[in-house]
């Protein structure tokens, strides 16, 4: 039996606002994207060296405490909603909100091509990363039998009311504001392509109904990483979760 793939270290934000009601920013995977392709997700991705790199020190706020790989993480999980959204989590207010309509739409690109850290690009502008606006949600590791494998961290934050989301056309080719209840209707009726730990992590985020609940509900209980289990029953591939994960019980379900 072969070893299993390597788990690559991921981070992913639930951007939230309340108006004009709770809704959470999802974006649609393009169809060619090897990984989840077509499926409506919340902006992620890999973990990228630059995201580790000590001279972020001086470009963000609210790290005082976080581990290493803590801070790269939610850098890695800001980077991939900026490129992704173009949805910057920085400072507030009148400046960075010019300062980011700006430089938004050609800094994305830039960014998103290679042609400029994401780090020069923050300094450029001035500003730095809130990572305090950032609560850890959840953590999924993808199961060993599967050829592709992330180890993800979820993030939950406010979304700046002054920023406009948009999708890239490249990774992702839709963003929309959408209630967690009403996502799990349209993937429930076929309309939408939700795998499964993004309709569990809709789940438990439709339990609030505000931003300020969603916050206060992720920070008020540990995040345990969950790696889902996948069996052979009745001649199809199972997934389930342990029981005592924070999603209660969920019955198994074909991959």
């Amino acid at each position: 039996m072969s070893d299993p793939a390597p788990a690559f270290p991921s981070a992913t934000v639930l951007l939230l606002r309340d108006l004009p009601r709770f809704e959470v920013l999802m974006v649609r995977r393009h169809r060619q994207i090897e990984f989840a392709s077509g499926a409506l997700v919340f902006p992620g991705g890999k973990l990228e060296e630059s995201d580790r790199d000590a001279g972020w020190a001086r470009h963000v706020a609210g790290g005082e405490g976080l581990s290493d790989i803590e801070r790269a993480l939610r850098i890695c999980a800001v980077r991939e909603a900026f490129e992704e959204s173009g949805i910057l989590l920085v400072g507030r207010g009148p400046e960075a909100a010019e300062a980011v309509e700006a430089r938004a739409a050609a800094g994305r690109e830039e960014v998103a091509a290679g042609r400029v850290g994401f780090r020069e690009f923050v300094a450029e502008l001035g500003l730095k990363l809130d990572l305090s606006a950032m609560t850890p949600f959840a953590h999924w590791i993808t199961p060993s039998p599967m050829r592709k494998r992330f180890d993800t961290r979820f993030y939950l934050s406010a979304a700046p009311p002054d920023q406009v989301a948009a999708c890239d056309g490249c990774e992702t080719v839709d963003a929309e504001w959408v209630p967690p209840a009403e996502a799990l209707r349209l993937g429930e009726a076929g309309e939408r392509t939700i795998v499964f730990p993004t309709r569990l992590n809709l789940r438990l985020l439709a339990a609030s109904t505000s931003i300020t609940e969603a916050l206060a509900s992720a920070a008020s209980r540990p995040v345990q990483p969950i790696t889902p289990e996948v069996t052979r029953i009745d001649g199809h591939d199972m997934v389930s979760i342990p029981e005592t994960a924070a999603y209660g019980i969920v019955p198994p379900e074909r991959l």
